[in-house]
């Protein structure tokens, strides 16, 4: 077999399918590596998302990892782990609108109490539903990179003011401001960084405790920047307005215990349970980037990465 990819899901399997045909010999699961139970590598090259982790020991017998993501945050954990040469490769930006549409949906969804809309509705009862316009209301970005910048311009679309925070002030359209400055005058904040080691766990209990009581808080970026422990607190004291999460800290183990039902062998996927139960909480699978136009995109980087690997012997895109 030439290549494996793990993670991979019912419309992704298509494409792969279609795409590849009888070029390449491969195989293909929606389960994680630590899921499927591989002892050792199905193939010299492997694909995997988010969620896997790579076997240190796989190091003796794979060629190469392409991450069929745009973040290669599991990819720098593993270059550090492992002791001999192994390709490490990413994928170049294919969902930039596809997440920053996303950002802007579960804040609209918080503005107007989705969640408890629909709980409400078999009762055709109406009370405590009264939500938020986005017209004139405050939204601070923090990150402003591509992703950043286009949730800026759709929250500008929507006639918000919008402020943006951001190390390096790239982009000409934004209204740049400091982090405390921000925090205080938002009445949604949007997470839209890289994750670094500055920035791990950036969104704290202390940190939000700085915004005004009632804020919404949306990630989309890293789960690591919001400490699921941190955001519990946070909604239990009733400061956040509401928390919708796309991405989760310790995201691989988190994954695992939901999809098997096994809550009692994660702390971090029991905060997330016990999250779920409040009406202005909405959580989101790692989804943002799943749009029929990205797919596409990514599918077909992720084929040509591998293709291009097999020639040329590294990635286009190289850890």
């Amino acid at each position: 077999m030439d290549v494996y990819f793990y993670e991979v899901f019912e419309e992704e399997a298509r494409l792969i399918k279609s795409l590849l045909e009888n070029r390449l010999s491969y195989g293909l699961t929606h389960k994680t590596i630590q899921e499927s139970g591989h002892l050792r590598p199905p193939a010299p090259i492997i694909s995997v998302r988010t969620q896997s982790v790579i076997p240190i020991d796989w190091q003796d017998e794979i060629r190469a990892v392409l991450s069929r993501t745009t973040g290669f945050d599991n990819l720098k954990a593993y270059k550090r782990s492992i002791t001999r040469p192994v390709a490490l490769g990413y994928l170049e930006e294919y969902a930039t609108r596809a997440v920053a549409e996303q950002a802007i949906l579960l804040m609209m969804a918080l503005f107007r109490k989705l969640p408890r809309q629909m709980a409400q509705f078999p009762q055709f009862q109406r009370d405590g539903l009264t939500g938020l316009e986005c017209q004139g209301r405050r939204l601070l970005v923090v990150g402003v990179g591509r992703i950043g910048g286009e949730i800026v311009r759709l929250g500008l679309g929507l006639g918000m003011e919008v402020r943006g925070v951001d190390i390096v002030r790239r982009h000409n359209f934004v209204h740049y401001v400091d982090r405390d400055e921000g925090l205080s005058w938002a009445e949604a904040i949007i997470c839209a960084m890289n994750l670094t080691e500055e920035n791990y766990h950036y969104f704290s209990y202390d940190l939000l405790k700085k915004a005004q009581p009632g804020v919404i808080f949306v990630n989309i970026a890293r789960g690591e920047h919001a400490p699921l422990a941190d955001m519990l607190r946070l909604v239990r004291e009733g400061h956040l307005g509401g928390l919708a999460l796309d991405v989760f800290e310790d995201e691989p183990e988190v994954g695992s215990a939901l999809r098997q039902r096994q809550l009692e062998s994660s702390e971090k996927a029991r905060i997330v349970n016990e999250l779920l139960q409040y009406p202005n909480v909405i959580f989101t699978p790692h989804n943002a980037f799943n749009t029929i136009e990205a797919v596409e995109r990514k599918v077909r980087f992720s084929v040509e990465e591998i293709f291009y690997f097999l020639k040329e012997g590294n990635f286009h895109n190289q850890v």
